[in-house]
């Protein structure tokens, strides 16, 4: 019951929003912020209507999936990789550690100069650029899930005759995936920001593409119709990540908020005077028997 309201309640949170942008649009709100120019909702829904009947629409949503997959797919080899080796091995550490955290500051968006110089298709540079951006959070989790891990458990596999492989895969591994798993979540989410960042400025095809095609021609009602896809696919892949991140630790105990219902204890049962009466301590002559 409480999971059907919690559902009622974020599509009541979704028809708020909705509504209260058709009613700031509708009557042309111009406070501070100005809603004159913005589309309506009703205008957003009959473009979003005309796209998705065109095949334009979901060869852009094929092409920006297929990026992003890829991409996100090597980040998370990658991250899980390089962060396990930094944190386990001192020489991983001294030899990619100084690199690593040259490169880290520096957005993955900024390196669309550098991807375009190295690979011979914008294809593969955007690809390039979405697994530079989900790399470092995937790996920094990694490092920090791996170096925080009890030394207890290493060494009691140690004694019982495992080896570094051993300990690797059942202890650091199973131990550090939470925190591998945080950093998958926020991997996902930066690389949709850079894919489309990538897509609108060295992309053919693709959703940030079309969005940016729609701005350069003042088409604002399919540029809200860009970003709303990208907020769903956005929204679907974070989900993916996170049902897989729960089938993958269903041994952790969850510590979600649900409401609980007060337990009524029933009142203890009368108990009668004679069973609560001190039994009387017969004598060594009660006790014969004739």
């Amino acid at each position: 019951m409480s999971g059907r309201w919690s559902l009622v309640r974020r599509a009541l949170s979704l028809v708020a929003v909705l509504g209260l942008w058709q009613a700031l649009t509708s009557y042309d709100i111009n406070l501070w912020l100005r809603f004159e120019q913005f589309p309506t909702v009703t205008e957003v829904a009959r473009a979003f209507g005309d796209r998705i009947s065109g095949d334009a629409y979901w060869q852009d949503l094929t092409d920006s999936l297929t990026r992003i997959v890829t991409g996100f797919a090597l980040a998370a080899v990658l991250g899980v990789t390089v962060g396990t080796a930094v944190a386990r091995s001192r020489i991983a550490a001294d030899l990619l550690g100084p690199v690593l955290e040259v490169l880290r500051p520096v957005p993955a968006i900024a390196l669309v100069p550098v991807a375009i110089l190295l690979f011979p298709s914008n294809e593969q540079g955007i690809v390039f650029i979405t697994c530079t951006a989900a790399f470092f959070p995937v790996m920094v989790s990694t490092r920090h899930a791996v170096r925080a891990l009890t030394p207890v458990w290493e060494e009691a596999v140690l004694t019982m005759g495992g080896g570094r492989w051993r300990v690797l895969r059942s202890v650091a591994l199973p131990g550090a995936l939470p925190g591998i798993l945080g950093g998958l979540s926020v991997g996902i989410g930066v690389s949709w920001i850079c894919v489309i960042s990538a897509e609108m400025i060295s992309g053919e095809y693709g959703v940030g593409y079309r969005t940016w095609q729609d701005y350069t021609v003042v088409d604002y009602p399919g540029v809200f119709v860009g970003m709303a896809t990208i907020g769903l696919l956005g929204w679907l892949t974070s989900t993916a990540v996170e049902l897989l991140g729960r089938r993958l630790t269903r041994w952790l105990p969850r510590t979600e908020s649900r409401p609980t219902t007060p337990v009524r204890r029933r009142p203890a049962p009368a108990v009668p005077p004679a069973a609560t009466a001190v039994p009387l301590v017969r004598t060594a002559k009660e006790r014969v028997r004739p």
